[in-house]
């Protein structure tokens, strides 16, 4: 039986992008590394740093790479948790019990984040890391209802459709946001509008997700025996077998997780990047990440239209050598208006390569009824990648003290990615 979209389910469905993306915005990209950053790091009149050294469980860390162990920690968890909990999800038919205690728990992570003060470190880099965790864990979820309300026709509009809404909520948001810690209003400062910003996330997001449970609907069972501890990696190592049989689609997956390192990690590292090495203000950082989102916004239907006429990996191929230029580029600039040039190309192709990665995965996976399984395996692909390529990003930068030569590895990286897309691309040809 052939499936059919209902408007009312897919626009629901893509208003969880728009809930959760205010705090990939705010405090992944903006207003909390720029508050990290300010409250962790002593400099002079001109922004050099004059130390940012950090001490968390009795170790010390440049506060830069603590940041980015920090997010490799949380993407570890997920990438562990997320085959069990898949796993249960696809045998109880319950995706969305799954997604509504993770998108909880991120939300109620982001208003704690309201309580982070210099002298509470350790509670901010706690609620920094069970944010992530709430965050990538209802996205397993999410993206597992990809195929379930929408035709493969539609799912690149569709996919589509969900990140141009997030872009478009995560601009709201952070614009109310971007008044409250430049304006100032009711005389708080600077700090106190910084922490109003994440408990306004954590609201939004917490908020605007009601209407998504509200439409969401509930998968019947598919399994009648589910354990989590016997039954998760199971399917996972299922996925794994069922992908070793199907050329492009492991080509794929080869391709994904390389480019993956390269752009999750940018997304985390760029607003540290521009204050620590470009010694750029606040306000300069916002005004960049701002730039992004909107540019991300075309960028998201570009792509899905350019997909329509050259096809999804060759699309995604000159995607990911864009990429490339962005980081070499970034590694050279040296001023603001360097730091807006790339974060504009960097928008172009930020939300494309995310929307078309996800809905050609959809469209490569075969037909199944466990599609939180499948979807589990390609975000345990995605969270190892991140893993890999912010803790490589962390080490560098505590091993060299400058961010500039981890861009290095993130070049290799994207690299790697390349050339397993155009594998992908001459196997599908061959199939053809």
């Amino acid at each position: 039986m052939k499936l059919q979209s209902s408007k009312k389910v897919i626009n629901g469905w893509a208003m969880y992008d728009w809930a959760n993306s205010a705090y990939n915005l705010v405090i992944t990209s903006t207003i909390f590394p720029a508050y990290y950053d300010a409250i962790t790091t002593i400099k002079d009149k001109n922004r050099n740093i004059i130390s940012d050294d950090v001490s968390f469980l009795g170790m010390h860390f440049k506060s830069g790479a603590l940041y980015e162990y920090a997010i490799s920690f949380a993407y570890l968890v997920i990438a562990v948790l997320s085959p069990l909990l898949s796993s249960i999800a696809d045998g109880r038919g319950n995706k969305k019990r799954f997604m509504q205690f993770f998108c909880y728990l991120g939300s109620a992570a982001c208003c704690l984040l309201f309580l982070f003060t210099k002298e509470r470190l350790s509670l901010g880099i706690i609620c920094c890391i069970l944010a992530a965790i709430g965050y990538c864990g209802s996205l397993v979820f999410y993206n597992a209802y990809l195929p379930e309300i929408a035709p493969e026709s539609e799912q690149d509009k569709v996919s589509a459709k969900g990140f141009a809404y997030g872009y478009i909520g995560s601009v709201i948001l952070q614009i109310v946001c971007f008044v409250f810690v430049l304006v100032k209003p009711f005389g708080m400062d600077e700090a106190f509008a910084s922490r109003l910003s994440f408990l306004l996330v954590g609201l939004w997001w917490l908020g605007f997700a009601q209407i998504t449970f509200s439409v969401l609907p509930k998968i019947k069972k598919t399994k009648t025996e589910v354990t989590l501890f016997n039954k998760g990696f199971t399917e996972l190592k299922k996925v794994w077998q069922q992908v070793k049989q199907m050329s492009v689609l492991k080509k794929y997956l080869f391709a994904f997780f390389f480019y993956s390192m390269g752009v999750q990690t940018v997304m985390i590292a760029a607003t540290l990047f521009g204050s620590q090495e470009l010694q750029l203000s606040e306000t300069q950082l916002i005004r960049c990440i701002l730039i992004i989102q909107l540019v991300a916004i075309g960028g998201s239907y570009l792509m899905a239209r350019l997909s329509e006429q050259y096809g999804n990996i060759k699309v995604l191929a000159f995607t990911v050598l864009i990429w490339i230029g962005v980081c070499i580029m970034a590694y050279f600039i040296q001023t603001a208006t360097g730091f807006y040039i790339v974060a504009t190309l960097v928008g172009i192709v930020m939300g494309g390569i995310q929307s078309l990665s996800r809905s050609t995965y959809s469209k490569l996976m075969p037909e199944t009824k466990d599609t939180a399984s499948f979807f589990s395996f390609y975000d345990v692909t995605e969270k190892v990648a991140i893993v890999i390529g912010t803790f490589s990003f962390g080490f560098i930068h505590q091993l060299t003290g400058s961010m500039r030569y981890s861009i290095i590895a993130l070049v290799v990286f994207f690299a790697i990615g390349f050339l397993g897309l155009i594998s992908a691309r001459k196997s599908s040809l061959i199939q053809k």
